[in-house]
């Protein structure tokens, strides 16, 4: 899919900057290696993600981290019921003195955009977000404003609370590159989290005070660039295709992926290839992306709700059964 090589020097660089990244996220953030990485994938692929856990397991102090480490601006916006467009995009004001419409803009103008329990908010401004996640720019008064590269909106849903919340319609949860599920962390990780957040400190705020600026944001932006170049043979571009294609009539599965979906496989699949280190995309680095990029593209049937079947167990048996190019 590829044919323009990337230099050896120039990827041995971009690897050792990657490599750095997840090092200092690290020092921040304990454990949830497998989370760090899949963000740090949507990151370098220039997608957003949908972060879905309990309260408490380090979202935030991870998107902080990230920000962090190519100097990046970082906001968050606390979903709830009454919170209307403007108050993502921002609006216009008089002003008295000089006569005239001001912009005061919203929190979205930032690089790393922490969308806090997304589906509490109505649908309105839910798809403000949205449609501003797809053409990175907002309008504001008829006047279009160009977001900032590297632009990047990760949304947080709580698993278990549902009440009061207005649920993504498919199309919409089809915008996230890919869905993180982040788990309870081990009782070693628990007991070091415990350590590195109580030592001498008073209250429990983030610290993020570990982590170490390596890169300016035109150097991620250029890293993502190269992240694209990345080469995917055609045999592996059409194993990402038969893969989401198997979800389109797996038995257990109502809807299955759209072709955005293998879109965003090889996507993924490339910005994985290099946190490994390689110039070249594996069918393993597809099947690694599977889970996170189509658990939340596929729809299951009544049938399987009703036998307590999970979505990433049905996808797991398509990873099964879909057979991989062997060179």
């Amino acid at each position: 899919m590829n044919d323009n090589a990337i230099p050896t020097d120039r990827f041995a660089q971009a690897s050792e900057i990657v490599r750095r990244l997840r090092e200092e996220i690290g020092r921040a953030v304990v454990g949830q290696r497998a989370v760090v990485d899949q963000v740090l994938a949507a990151f370098l692929a220039g997608g957003h993600v949908l972060l879905e856990g309990v309260p408490g397991l380090g979202k935030t102090l991870l998107v902080k981290a990230l920000a962090k480490t190519f100097s990046g601006q970082f906001a968050r916006i606390q979903f709830t019921p009454d919170l209307m467009p403007a108050d993502v995009m921002g609006h216009a004001v008089f002003d008295l003195k000089n006569q005239s419409f001001t912009i005061r803009r919203g929190p979205v103008f930032t690089n790393l955009l922490l969308a806090d329990e997304i589906n509490r908010a109505p649908a309105k401004t839910q798809s403000s977000l949205l449609e501003i996640m797809q053409e990175r720019q907002v309008t504001i008064e008829g006047e279009s404003h160009v977001l900032t590269a590297p632009f990047m909106v990760l949304a947080t849903q709580n698993p278990l609370e549902q009440e009061g919340t207005y649920p993504l319609p498919e199309a919409q949860l089809d915008r996230f590159l890919i869905k993180v599920l982040i788990d309870y962390p081990s009782a070693g990780e628990e007991l070091a989290m415990l350590k590195q957040t109580t030592l001498d400190r008073v209250g429990d705020g983030l610290d993020v005070d570990a982590v170490a600026t390596l890169i300016r944001p035109e150097t991620a932006v250029a890293l993502q660039q190269l992240v694209a170049q990345v080469t995917v043979d055609a045999a592996v571009a059409e194993y990402a295709v038969r893969l989401v294609r198997a979800t389109r009539d797996w038995p257990g599965i109502a809807i299955g992926a759209g072709p955005r979906g293998s879109i965003a496989l090889v996507r993924v699949a490339r910005a994985l290839a290099v946190l490994a280190e390689r110039t070249y995309v594996t069918p393993d680095d597809i099947k690694a992306a599977g889970l996170p990029v189509l658990r939340h593209r596929v729809t299951l049937s009544a049938e399987s709700e009703l036998e307590g079947l999970g979505v990433d167990e049905l996808l797991q048996g398509v990873f099964e059964q879909t057979a991989a190019p062997r060179a």
